[in-house]
């Protein structure tokens, strides 16, 4: 309601339509990026693999 405020708009709905739309077409973007990730599945060798598993590792724990 603030941000409808601040518009000088009375109701919300132009807001929450806006809000959808965006979460829709990042939703879009999200979805893009995670079949391009699936298609990459198989590629590493399973050493390269279970380097980059070690390394993701240690940098979590170095996060924290």
């Amino acid at each position: 309601m603030a941000i409808a405020a601040k518009r000088g708009e009375r109701g919300f709905s132009s807001v929450l339509n806006e809000a959808v739309e965006s979460y829709l077409s990042e939703e879009t973007e999200r979805d893009a990026r995670r079949q391009r990730a699936l298609r990459l599945r198989g590629i590493l060798k399973h050493e390269e693999a279970a380097e980059l598993q070690k390394n993701a590792a240690a940098l979590r724990a170095s996060w924290r």
